[in-house]
């Protein structure tokens, strides 16, 4: 991919849960459901240096191919040869898998 994030941001792929959910007898509906929280990194913007900040650099904190937790409403989601990708900030990272 092509696509490089600006400053403090990461591109993730969300990992999907199973396509289709049953309750009993009852079908859930992909448009029912949750969208994904969790997601893997595919790419890491640059690191902003703040001289008044003490905060580990993202670079740091991620690195691509990282498992991570994501805030519910963030980021911003984007398609890229028929592939869903979030375009989320540094502050959006919820934690990370180790």
């Amino acid at each position: 991919m092509n696509l490089h994030p600006v400053d403090e941001r990461i591109i993730i792929k969300p990992i999907e849960e199973e396509a289709e959910r049953k309750i009993g007898s009852i079908i859930i509906p992909d448009t029912a459901k949750e969208k994904p929280q969790i997601g893997e990194v595919i790419a890491i913007g640059d690191d902003v240096i703040k001289t008044n900040e003490t905060r580990k650099k993202l670079s740091e904190l991620v690195k691509v191919g990282d498992r991570i937790i994501y805030a519910k409403y963030g980021g911003s989601e984007i398609k890229i040869d028929n592939e869903e990708y979030m375009l989320i900030s540094r502050n959006d990272i919820l934690a990370v898998f180790k």
